[in-house]
């Protein structure tokens, strides 16, 4: 599959994205070992947390798809998961692998975890090490999946410190926390998305939060409460940068999860001159959510704080194109991390701005953009949803169309996508030769 897109005129609108990817996951998940079933609006039903559901359905948890975006889920308390018949396939999904290898090492089955070729190719070493201190006993392929989660281990409370920021490594920490006897603590080098911890919380779960230190009891019940998921601000992010290389657009984006350990990309582009603003601001089932208004911007370029990396880690498709669009030069620093997603980021960014008539210098763990006008031609999406939507939503700025290739995990994350960017005005075709 692929995407053509065309110069395009971004118009005033008002839309809403698909339901927040990170929180669906976790709402199955959680979900699935309370007490009692839970209600779930808003869910994102892309092809990611499909794999999930798929994967707690497996493991005998009822789940009833009661509308496009609304499920119930029937859980079975803290122990009452069963062993699945076959292998777990979470598909392109290194956040359910992650957080459900967390999960799987407290019961008392033994479980496989499976994935793509892409989420094959993943780094699952930084997941395995603390819950192996744990106590856990998990076999890799030299630490990528598949991996072997055998039961019947019992584990230990884990004092541990992260030496990368990751809110997948932290959940899944926390999670086999629940079935460790004692405290369990993790320390955190930087902020991290908290979407755990809030859903803990709403389930009856005490988690202490000191700092960068996050500590959880284990053996503690979950009882289940109404989930509702708020848009998704990663894919918010696109529409975002839609308005913003806009001729005179002003969008809303109606109900967006703006949890503050999410943000970093309204700030990065705040801090570059972009008209963005917050309303209506208000509370969905513990997480922060606000309409999300957004007008045309001049863009300067200039250095990234590097603070604000891990509070804008997905993003960073969204913010190349942004920087490519700047007036000046952007510098990026500290994002080695990004390559290590589902593509390396850095170096396909890097490449597709390129293709697209933009200077970049790309080091080990950042690059330098300058800003400039971007050309048609045809990139390479590296089959990185991410990557292959900001680069289509460069498109609508180019000056000739733009061939984007490898399309289809798009699916994955942003169902209907170039359905909602053609509501916008911008000019996206999708084939299949």
């Amino acid at each position: 599959m692929h995407f053509t897109a065309n110069p395009s005129n971004v118009h005033d609108a008002t839309v809403s994205v698909p339901g927040d990817k990170s929180i669906s996951h976790r709402a199955l998940m959680l979900g699935s070992i309370a007490k009692g079933s839970t209600d779930i609006s808003g869910f994102l039903a892309g092809e990611d947390c499909l794999a999930t559901l798929t994967a707690m359905r497996a493991m005998g948890v009822r789940i009833e798809q009661t509308g496009p975006t609304e499920i119930v889920v029937h859980g079975h308390g803290l122990h009452g998961l069963a062993r699945p018949e076959s292998a777990l396939d979470l598909g392109n999904s290194g956040t359910a692998m992650r957080l459900m290898a967390g999960l799987l090492s407290g019961q008392d089955f033994d479980s496989q975890l499976v994935g793509d070729e892409s989420l094959s190719g993943r780094p699952m070493g930084r997941v395995i090490t603390p819950l192996a201190a744990m106590g856990a006993d998990i076999g890799s392929e030299g630490g990528r999946p598949p991996l072997t989660v055998r039961g019947n281990t019992a584990l230990a409370a884990l004092d541990y410190v992260m030496p990368v920021a990751s809110a997948q490594v932290k959940s899944a920490v926390l999670l086999a926390g629940l079935y460790a006897d004692g405290v369990t603590c993790v320390v955190e080098p930087a902020v991290t998305r908290d979407h755990t911890e809030r859903m803990l919380g709403a389930m009856g779960v005490e988690v202490q939060t000191s700092g960068h230190r996050i500590s959880i009891q284990g053996g503690q019940a979950l009882k289940s409460c109404p989930v509702r998921v708020p848009g998704d601000l990663s894919s918010a992010a696109f529409v975002i940068l839609a308005a913003i290389l806009s001729d005179n657009a002003e969008i809303v984006i109606e109900s967006v999860g703006v949890n503050p350990t999410r943000t970093g990309v309204i700030d990065i582009l705040q801090a570059m001159g972009a008209d963005i603003s917050l309303e209506n601001a208000r509370l969905l089932s513990q997480e922060p959510a606000a309409d999300i208004r957004v007008r045309a911007s001049e863009l300067h370029g200039g250095p990234v704080d590097p603070e604000l990396v891990s509070l804008a880690i997905d993003e960073f498709p969204v913010l190349f194109v942004a920087a490519a669009a700047a007036q000046g030069t952007t510098r990026f620093s500290g994002i080695g991390e990004l390559r290590v997603k589902e593509s390396d980021r850095i170096a396909a960014m890097s490449a597709g701005l390129r293709s697209l008539g933009i200077e970049v210098d790309e080091s080990d763990d950042g690059a330098v953009v300058h800003g400039g006008q971007f050309s048609g031609g045809e990139v390479e999406s590296f089959g990185d949803h991410r990557i292959a939507m900001s680069l289509a939503v460069a498109a609508g700025s180019a000056s000739e169309p733009v061939v984007v290739r490898d399309t289809a995990a798009v699916e994955t994350s942003f169902p209907g996508f170039a359905a909602l960017m053609a509501s916008l005005g911008l000019n996206i075709e999708t084939g299949t030769a």
